[in-house]
């Protein structure tokens, strides 16, 4: 290994007193020294610095050294730099010198440095030194490096600071906890297992934690303590304390293990356009996996309207879920008899969809394309929507009103982003070529019997391959009886490309008739193996070798694992690997020798060489057990031994199943070899180690008992070790490259976790740590760079190895760049942003990193007792591969790990999953056997290798079978445990009786049991001595093995219930240093407890390791206890323990012996007082059985605590009658160190007794915490605050947490009158600056239609609405509309922030190179610009509606729960749910406690207190409501419901509407409506209601069954006390306007001069003041209006309501007491169903207003019902038609033509049909009819829908109401007598928006239905009257359109009234008939003038044929009669008769 070794001595002559530190860099890669402390004139360091090299010193490379004036508060002041030129070292390898410093300047310093540089090169060529000659140095640094710059605030060893410019990254005095500080590295860790680990993830993966080295020269860095501060290294951050929680899976798809979740898809079909086919009858069939679900049919249409909702319900591990193929298909003419022609399918897996945003596709068009013939282009398009919900997903719909259509359909393609729009057929090939080391498949006894019959031995399997890709399968042939089989085919799939598919499966299976089963399964992710930017490549893969996991490989029948070899969940065990490879060809669908079908073909190949995958290479795996303990105690009574396996070599119960071919492989043979060495025969290798035979298990040892729980075995000094040989080929190079990135990535992650953490913990100067994080990365990525470009010519590379190579060179230099541009833009208020964009980097780094080509196959450690399998941990082969280059090397290799071992399978999900089987402290080495040499050189120093008892030439080269340690160290282990918090519940009560078990090493200690409670605080230290450890005492110090503790809950029958786990690191102090600060004492830190994957609470503690020093006693007892080995170096103290600090005695008589946790760890404490407001309880459920009478609630925080009044009869009144109480308490100065405050509802029952209800816990007091309020400030806001934003109400109100509502805007002003003026023309409601306000926000607004065209005048043609015409809907409509607006504005908004910022990093990063991210971006961020923008320019002028503004959510989200002064609390009982996420507790939940908390730090200032009206017994709680109960009207509007779940087997539900509020219940059940999945309800209902009694209301939607009971929806919850007494005043939103009629009334009894008044009096400020000229004056501020109102009769009068409401509507700027008042609105509420938990059943929008009964009563509710449809009558009348096709050949002449007729419909399908009369035999394609079609229909104007009611089938007991768009059709036909009528052509008009007819035939077009987007459209229900002509189409069979005809028809719409006035007739008939059309003769029917039609059609053409035919007959006849008379003439003329 080539390294450079700089040791640094002293630095002298230096000036003034002070700390330094100094900076050494080579290359690039600066290391930081210690800091020397109050140095004057000479700073010793001596410390050594070490850099390993991976190429040659060059003569000219430079050392720099920089010398610091180090401060922990400003930044570090350079004295001077030392620079030398290395080419003396270079030379010569050694040299010591001193030289003096230079300045900035560049002029030379007196200080001098001292230093010793040596250089060791890889051949020796330099002179050589010993490692002896720096023993002497007394430091631990050599061994460990690192290049990326870790800053010191890590307290990471191996960290170097920043460059100097940047101070020590903000050493600020509060950081620097001894290294130990804020994110203490001692903690273990923050290393995740790395996402590898989750790929595998079985349900719960052991925790992987690595020994970090501390640097204990970092740990000095210190300044002094402040007892109480703490390490926050995990307050929260799950990441930071090592765990095995694994990561949410991202949308990487990686299954979180093999658990089955619920899933929930929904998918609307809306309709379908541009099928391609004539008058076809289409049905759309979705198909999900194998569900599949059918729409209606549509008869002859292309152009379908279906709107119709399905939703599949799936309960699947996740990754089975996103391997689903969605596939949507259109079938033409499906009927009950025949399964129809499909036209054409699109498929989409499940993964796509749930990868987008809000895991939804909406409102897309998906195309369609043939599968059996890729050479036709798209087949139509079907426009849907798709969204898949997991459990706890809550989906954003759009909303869902009158849409515009999207007619755009190109722009609106169903595919992710990123993806063309023109997706071109693609080959997929997948060759596979062979596999090797399969397991047997079949019970021997079979074979046995086969060898008896045919004499000869037989594989046991019988292997082939299936592949499956985007729904379809392909298998290859059968290989009998083969366990090597070879198969050399290839399976070719033809898809689209780029596939909407991510993943491919791969599985060997066993072909069997009986039990045919997996083998194995490898996935394929179509994204590692491809890259979609400019420089991407296509996927391509191998060929390469997959290796297969599964189940162990003894063959049983019914394998209890099987799953695992279907690839769900993690693979236990080693079971195949397959050889194979993928490439894809796009095809060129027009040349003409393409097979058009897309079926899966098998093809043979030719085989593969050997070398195409490598070369074989010898690998060498060694491994070594340090510790074995915490093993299960049910497997604690046998021997047990652990195992070792790498593929199939180690494995010597089942691994090798030896092929029983004779064929013998040469060298490279991998079975063979392998066999060969497991069967301990040897292969005479040219190599010392000829005779090394594998040992892969450890020795049977029986285990010993530690506790009640667990067992150890005594491994002791005597340490097993394991060995193993194997045969790869060598593809080190790929998981090198992987090493690199796994290690740039852990290290991001460390320091964004910390960078989170002094975010939440409030911490001074997050950006600096950002900047060092960047800093690190960016350094890390162009180190990748230029070390990842190596070996690149080895055998064996594939065209992805290069490939990948290349894109992974080009992100880490982009990343590079684009880390060093963010580093520049960090600043205090941007690290938020950053922080995100740098998160980013890291899934990036995670997905680069992840290797898709495998090589060598992991490593699996089993622990066996009885040769039977019982737990096992897995361990990725990259983790312990060692390299020369330091970032190459495995990150576990040369480290000892602590593994935790699992069951396997099934076995380890739940409660099995969470007890430790094992856990060992594994080292573990794995590397080419040429490297071997370095194999031990991480292990703890002080062994002796015991060989296995073998002579042998190559001794010394034998890796040992055993470690003996003669070095032990003596320790005491102090665990200070204080306490835990939010513990889970895990009795019955809702509470446990927690305590907690400390493991370390072989010994194990209880705290006391403390009983019901989640917080308890145990407050008790445990000490563990003479905790025996072996190794060198410098070496345990940085590398202390890991504390594990472990919590449970005691019952009192029973074992004690696990309730979770967390794990620590000691902080060591060794005999001979001081135990005093900086380190100690240790600071209490919090570590997450977790259970499985979940957490389980968080667990306050400290640990401390002090090492005992021997006395001579000890001394020579051991000297004779190992005398045979050589003496142990011990070290000599001052005897025994007295040295250690002291243990203060019992202070507690009670406890007895407990020791509390010692003064300098427990926190310092101060007096709190903490008030507490009890409100009331609401909704307790029974107590076994009995109901809840007297409640009362206990509040206890740290001991102490208070009582609320008892509650004297719980049904008569549920509040208390005492309102606040307080109590004081001794509390942790830091805040972080809060005990959570518990509340407790306890009923009393006679006699005494108690009864728990329930209980919560308040884990946070932060945001209780009362700080004084800021008297100098006059903002909105000086009110006093609570931490998060709420204000408490000593003086009223405050902001919410989230900004109420998107207009509302707080504006800061200086103190003075300020004006605002609300403009009196309500026209001009915009929002321009402060000074003109009003809330409703309307840029780019489009009116509902959504393209009004222009007339040629260019006049707009809107007509001016009628205030008449308005009504509630109209307020409604025009509102969705502006939400949408404002939406739309948001993301263009957001994505022109996104694209300015990319291309500002991109001009920055890469100066001309263009980043391929941003451009792609950019074109979907101009779509959505382009939209906006759009908007913005057709906006018409909108007619001036008023709005309200509608919440697409609760609006309570609106308002933080509407807790501004009254908070809930739930109270919980029962036992916790083990779900994966606790989050569903609801079924636990038993009633909720309403009231308040303040704390505040005493005494409190005097002010407060003095201040007028005061009251002393609400303390702090002032100016809040009485809580006497009281009567309230409450009103509830539902205007109506979309997407509910459907209820019935149809698909549909029949839903109406359930509401309850208390004892009330009102049910809507005859209103239902049926068959509706979005019906719109349009009612309102009075409740009278008592609060508090009845103050939750439960709004929800049943569905109707004629027959049984009605299902529930879903249904949705509101508590109205909450509303009703928050000072957003929710009762009745306040409207925009102020209107006394109309639309537009106001609902509240009190006007809004009143509210003003009454609003001003509560808040106590001054006002309000009317004055003249419209103005108002309000506290400071004052604001103008209208002051006229117009009365129903149009009279103006004076008023001053619209001045009062505009101060309302500005309610939030006034100073103090302002907030937002909640506008006139209606909310959005999901409808949940507790069968189905957290999955949203649909959405119901909806208001409610509260009226109290003592003021006057509120006038009648307004009017929503839903608009009735209006009548209309549309008369379509054909004159004629024109150049229609002519079909028909006439039977004599051969002329064609047509008996034309035309055929109409409006409404949905054709049962409104109607048919003109023929017109026979046109021969020039014209016809005649004038001929009157009469539509009646009922039309919704705003929705612009037809409304159709009809019994859906004969079956059907009442009439569905359909909504569908108004599209006349019109057709043309050929007449036939006696065969179907042939479809001839066909125009489909939306009567909205269609074409203009042309004036004459002759300008009548094709171009009409061609260009309809760019030409003038017009709207019948505007126009009234249209005449022209409109082009028939149809499509040829080339899909291209044609023009079959023209048609001149007249569309004349009037109103049912106008109708009934003039009526008309159908046809020509009265009334108002139209005269008979004018046709030729031709046309008359041949049959009633037979004579006429033979004359014109026949005489006509053809007299001379006739008259010749006549003639010739004539002759003909003559002729005949004459050969008939002539025989008899000519006998008579014989005989002479």
């Amino acid at each position: 290994m080539m390294s450079l070794m700089v040791h640094l001595k002293t630095v002298a002559h230096l000036r003034g007193k002070g700390d330094r530190i100094a900076k050494v860099t080579f290359r690039g890669l600066p290391f930081f020294s210690r800091v020397a402390e109050n140095c004057e004139e000479v700073a010793n360091f001596n410390e050594m610095f070490r850099w390993p090299i991976a190429s040659r010193l060059d003569g000219n490379e430079m050392l720099e050294i920089q010398i610091y004036n180090y401060s922990k508060v400003f930044s570090n002041r350079l004295v001077g730099t030392f620079c030398m030129v290395l080419q003396k070292v270079a030379e010569e390898g050694h040299l010591e010198l001193t030289d003096t410093l230079i300045d900035d300047n560049n002029t030379s310093i007196k200080t001098s440095v001292m230093i010793e540089i040596k250089y060791q090169p890889m051949d020796g060529t330099v002179g050589v030194w010993s490692d002896g000659e720096f023993l002497d140095v007394p430091d631990d640094r050599d061994g460990m490096f690192a290049f990326e710059t870790d800053s010191l605030l890590s307290g990471q060893s191996h960290g170097s600071g920043p460059s100097p410019g940047r101070s020590l990254q903000g050493s600020i005095p509060t950081f620097r906890k001894a290294g130990k500080g804020v994110f203490s590295a001692m903690k273990l860790g923050k290393i995740k297992s790395s996402r590898d680990d989750h790929r595998k993830a079985g349900a719960d993966e052991p925790a992987i934690l690595d020994m970090e080295d501390l640097d204990k020269k970092a740990m000095r860095l210190a300044g002094t303590l402040d007892p109480d501060t703490i390490s926050l290294a995990s307050v929260t951050a799950v990441t930071t304390n090592v765990s095995n929680k694994r990561s949410k899976p991202d949308i990487k798809m990686e299954p979180s293990s093999g658990r089955p979740v619920d899933y929930q898809i929904s998918i609307t079909v809306i309709e379908a356009r541009q099928l391609i086919g004539l008058n076809m009858d289409p049905v759309v069939c979705v198909e999900i996996g194998d569900d599949k679900k059918y729409t209606s049919m549509k008869e002859s249409t292309n152009c379908p309207y279906y709107n119709e909702y399905f939703v599949f319900d799936f309960h699947v591990p996740p990754h089975v879920m996103f391997d689903k193929i969605i596939k949507l298909s259109v079938i033409h003419s499906k009927n009950l008899l025949r399964s129809g022609t499909l036209v054409g399918n699109f498929k989409m897996d499940v993964g796509t969809v749930y990868s987008q945003p809000e895991h939804q596709f909406y409102h897309k068009w998906a195309s369609l394309s043939d599968p059996d013939d890729i050479t036709a282009g798209c087949k139509g398009y079907i426009k849907c929507d798709i969204a898949v919900v997991g459990k706890g997903d809550n989906i954003k719909t759009p909303h869902k009103a009158n849409e515009t259509d999207e007619d755009d359909i190109e722009g609106n393609l169903l595919l992710p982003e990123g993806i063309p729009a023109e997706r071109q057929w693609a080959r997929f090939y997948v060759k596979i070529y062979r596999a090797e080391g399969l397991p047997k498949m079949n019970t021997s006894i079979m074979a046995n019997v086969k060898k008896a019959f045919i004499g000869e031995n037989r594989d046991l399997v019988d292997p082939y391959v299936q592949v499956q890709f985007a729904g379809q399968k392909g298998k290859t042939s059968v290989q009998k009886s083969s366990y090597e089989p070879i198969w050399n085919e290839q399976i070719i799939f033809t898809e689209l490309f780029p596939p909407l598919c991510k993943r491919m499966k791969v599985q060997i299976r066993d072909s069997d008739k009986v039990n045919d089963v997996a083998i194995g399964t490898h996935f394929i992710d179509l994204r590692k193996i491809s890259n979609d930017g400019d420089k991407g490549f296509l996927p391509t893969f191998g060929p390469a070798w997959a290796n297969m996991y599964g189940s162990t490989r003894q063959y049983t029948l019914m394998d209890e694992h099987q799953d695992l070899n279907e690839g769900l969940g993690e693979g236990v065990s080693f079971r195949a690997r397959l050889l194979l490879s993928i490439a894809v060809e796009i095809l060129d669908t027009t040349s003409p020798e393409i097979i058009s079908s897309t079926e899966v073909q098998v093809e043979t190949v030719s085989n593969i060489s050997e070398s195409a995958t490598g070369k074989m290479d010898e690998f060498f795996l060694f491994g070594s057990f340090l510790e074995a303990t915490m093993i299960d105690r049910k497997i604690g009574d046998k021997p047990i031994s652990f195992e070792i396996t790498i593929g199939n070599y180690g494995n010597q119960i089942d691994g090798v199943s030896k092929p029983s071919s004779g064929k013998k492989k040469k060298k490279d043979g991998d079975e063979e070899e392998e066999n060969e060495l497991i069967q301990n025969s040897s292969e005479d290798e040219a190599d010392e180690d000829a005779d090394l035979v594998s040992v892969s298990t450890t020795p049977l040892m029986k285990p010993v008992i530690t506790d009640r729980n667990y067992f150890h075995l005594p491994y002791f000094e005597k340490k097993p070790c394991v060995y193993i040989k194997s045969w790869w080929q060598d593809q080190r190079r790929r998981l090198y490259n992987s090493n690199m990135m796994d290690k740039i990535a852990d290290k991001l992650e460390e320091g964004l976790n910390d960078v989170q953490e002094i975010i939440k913990t409030e911490k001074a100067f997050p950006e600096r740590r950002l900047r060092g994080v960047l800093e690190e990365l960016s350094v890390g990525c162009s180190r990748f760079v230029t070390l990842a470009n190596k070996d690149v010519n080895q055998a064996g590379r594939t065209k992805l190895d290069r490939e990948r190579l290349k894109s992974c060179m080009r992100e880490m230099d982009s990343m590079a760049q684009q880390a060093k541009q963010i580093r520049t833009q960090v600043k205090k208020n941007t690290v938020r942003d950053k922080l995100k964009l740098v998160q980013n980097f890291l899934q990036k780094l995670r997905f680069l990193a992840d290797e898709p080509q495998h090589s060598i196959p992991d490593v699996f450690v089993w622990m066996m007792t009885n040769n039977k399998r019982i737990a096992y941990a897995r361990i990725p082969s990259k983790d312990i591969l060692y390299s020369i280059v330091d970032e190459e090397t495995g990150k576990d290799c040369c480290k000892v790990k602590a593994v935790f071992l699992k069951l396997p399978g099934k076995k380890g999900f739940g409660p099995a999953g969470w007890t430790v089987q094992a856990k060992l402290e594994l080292y573990l080495w794995l590397g080419l056997n040429k490297q071997r040499k370095d194999f031990l050189n991480g292990l703890p120093n002080g062994f002796e290798e015991i060989k296995a008892v073998k002579t042998g030439p190559g001794l010394h080269a034998v890796p040992p079978v055993c470690l003996i340690y003669g070095t032990k160290q003596v320790f005491q282990l102090r665990a200070h445990m204080y306490q835990a918090r939010s513990l889970f519940a895990a009795d019955s009560s809702g509470l446990s009786d927690p305590f907690a078990r400390v493991f370390f090493s072989t010994h194990s200690q209880v705290t006391e049991v403390l009983s019901e409670t989640l917080c308890p605080t145990w407050d008790q230290l445990l000490v563990f001595d003479d905790v025996e450890l072996f190794g060198e005492a410098s070496e345990l110090r940085d590398d202390p093995p890991i504390i594990v503790v472990e919590i449970y809950d005691q019952d009192t029958v029973g074992k004690a219930e696990f309730i979770g786990r967390t794990f620590a690191k000691p902080n060591i102090k060794m005999c001979d240093e001081h135990y005093g600060p900086p380190r100690f004492p240790p600071q209490l830190e919090y570590y997450q407890v977790y259970r499985g994957n979940c957490t389980a609470g968080e667990l306050l503690a400290a640990f401390e390791l002090l090492q005992i020093p021997f006395d001579e006693e000890s001394i020579r007892r051991a000297l004779i206890a190992v005398h045979n080995f050589a003496v142990p170096q011990i070290k000599i103290g001052q005897g025994g323990k007295a040295d250690l600090p002291p243990l203060e005695g019992p202070t507690d008589s009670e406890h007895g012996p407990i020791l509390p946790v010692p003064l300098g760890i427990r926190p310092v404490l101060s007096r709190y007082r903490i008030e507490v407001l009890f409100w009331g309880l609401r909704d307790l459920k029974r107590i076994n059985l009995a109901q809840v009478d007297r409640p009362r609630v206990d509040i206890e925080c740290a001991g102490k605590g208070v009582q609320s009044a008892l509650i004297q009869n719980y049904k008569k009144n549920p509040n208390f009658s005492t309102l606040v109480k307080w109590f004081e308490v001794d509390l942790p100065e830091n805040e972080l160190l809060h005990p959570p405050l518990n509340i407790r509802v306890v009923d009393c029952r006679a006699f005494g007794r108690y009864i728990l209800v329930g209980s919560h816990a308040v884990s946070s007091l932060r945001r209780f915490i009362y700080s004084t309020p800021d008297k100098t400030s006059n903002n909105w806001a000086t009110a006093a605050k609570l931490m998060n934003g709420y204000m408490v109400l000593t003086n009223g109100g405050s902001q919410p947490r989230s900004s109420p509502s998107l207009s509302s805007r707080t504006f800061s002003r200086p103190a003075g009158d300020v004006m605002v003026s609300v403009d009196s023309d309500p026209s001009i409601r915009k929002m321009d600056t402060v000074v003109k306000l009003d809330a409703t926000d309307d840029d780019g607004d489009k009116d509902k239609k959504k393209k009004k065209k222009k007339k040629k005048g260019g006049a707009e043609e809107e007509e001016e609405t009628d205030e008449r015409m308005l009504d509630w809907w109209s307020k409604y409509f025009a509102s969705i509309e502006t939400l949408k607006e404002m939406l739309r504005a948001q993301e263009a908004a957001q994505a022109e922030a996104e694209e300015r910022e990319d291309l500002e990093i991109a001009a920055e990063a890469a100066g001309s190179k263009t980043k391929e991210k941003s451009k792609e971006k950019k074109g979907f961020k101009d779509k959505k610009k382009a939209q906006a923008v759009e908007g913005a320019e057709k906006k018409p002028v909108k007619a001036k509606v008023d709005e309200l503004v509608v919440y697409n959510k609760e609006l309570e989200s609106e308002y933080g729960n509407f807790e501004d002064w009254l908070h809930t609390f739930n109270l919980y009982r029962g036992k916790a749910g083990d779900d994966d996420d606790h989050a569903l507790d609801d079924d636990r939940i038993v009633g909720r406690f309403k009231g308040s908390l303040c704390m505040y730090k005493l005494p409190l200032s005097e002010e407060i207190t003095r201040e007028a009206g005061f009251d002393p017994t609400m303390g702090m709680f002032q100016n809040i409501p009485h809580n006497d109960p009281i009567n309230v009207l409450v009103r509830v509007y539902v205007v109506r419901a979309t997407d509910l779940h459907p209820a019935d087997i149809n698909g549909k539900a029949d839903p109406y509407i359930v509401i309850k509020l208390g004892k009330s219940e009102v049910k809507d059940k005859e209103n239902y409506i049926s068959k509706q999945l979005n019906p719109v309800f349009g009612k309102s209902f009075d409740i009278e209601a008592t609060f508090p009694m009845e103050s939750m209301l439960t709004v929800s939607v049943y569905d109707w069954d004629l027959v049984g009971t009605d299902d529930l929806i879903g249904e949705t919850k509101i508590d109205l006390e909450n509303r009703f007494y928050s000072k957003y005043r929710a009762t009745c939103g306040i409207s925009s306007n102020y209107s006394v009629h109309g639309y537009n009334v106001w609902r509240d009894p009190m006007k809004p001069t009143q509210i003003l008044a009454k609003l001003c009096k509560d808040g106590k400020i001054d006002g309000p003041h009317y004055g003249p000229g419209g103005k108002v004056k309000v506290a400071s501020r004052i604001f103008t209006g209208p002051t006229e109102i117009e009365d129903e009769n149009g009279l103006k009068k004076q008023t001053e309501e619209h001045l009062a409401l505009t101060v309302l509507n500005h309610w939030e700027e006034i100073p103090r007491v302002g907030c937002k008042l909640v506008p006139e609105h209606v909310e959005t509420r999901p409808l949940l169903n507790a069968d189905k938990p957290g999955i949203e059943q649909g959405r119901i929008e909806m208001w409610v207003d509260m009226f109290p009964m003592d003021m006057p009563a509120p006038g009648p509710a307004i009017e929503i019902a839903p608009r009735k449809p209006k009548r209309y009558e549309l008369r379509v009348i054909i004159w004629n038609t024109d150049e229609v096709i002519l079909e028909d050949d006439d039977y004599f002449t051969g002329e064609k033509s047509s008996d034309i007729f035309v055929r109409g419909w409006l409404k949905g399908q054709q049962e409104d049909k109607q048919d003109t009369d023929v017109h026979y035999h046109s021969l020039t394609g014209e016809g005649n009819f004038n001929w009157r079609f009469v539509f009646p229909f009922e039309y919704l104007m705003a929705e612009e829908k037809i409304v159709i009611s009809k019994k859906e089938s004969m079956f059907s007991w009442d009439e569905t109401e359909y909504k569908i768009p108004p599209r006349l059709t019109l057709q043309v036909w050929d007449a036939d007598h006696f065969s179907a009528d042939d479809f001839l052509g066909a125009i489909e008009l939306d009567l909205n928006r269609f074409p203009r007819g042309a004036k004459t035939a002759k300008q009548c077009s094709l171009n009409m239905i061609r260009n309809e987007q760019d030409l003038p459209t017009i709207s019948i229900f505007k126009q009234k009257r249209v005449k022209g002509w409109w082009p028939f189409v149809a499509r040829d069979e080339n899909d291209e359109m044609e023009l079959t005809g023209k048609v001149e028809a007249e569309l004349h719409l009037v109103t049912a009234e106008e109708a009934e006035k003039s009526p008309v007739g159908l046809g020509r008939n009265e009334p108002d008939p139209l005269e008979k059309p004018n046709r030729p003769d031709t046309s008359l029917m041949w049959f009633l003038s037979p004579l006429k039609s033979i004359r014109y059609f026949i005489w006509h053409n053809y007299r001379w044929l006739i008259l010749k035919l006549l003639g010739l007959a004539l002759l003909l006849l003559m002729l005949g009669l004459f050969l008939y008379s002539i025989p008899g003439y000519l006998v008579k003329k014989i005989l002479g008769a």
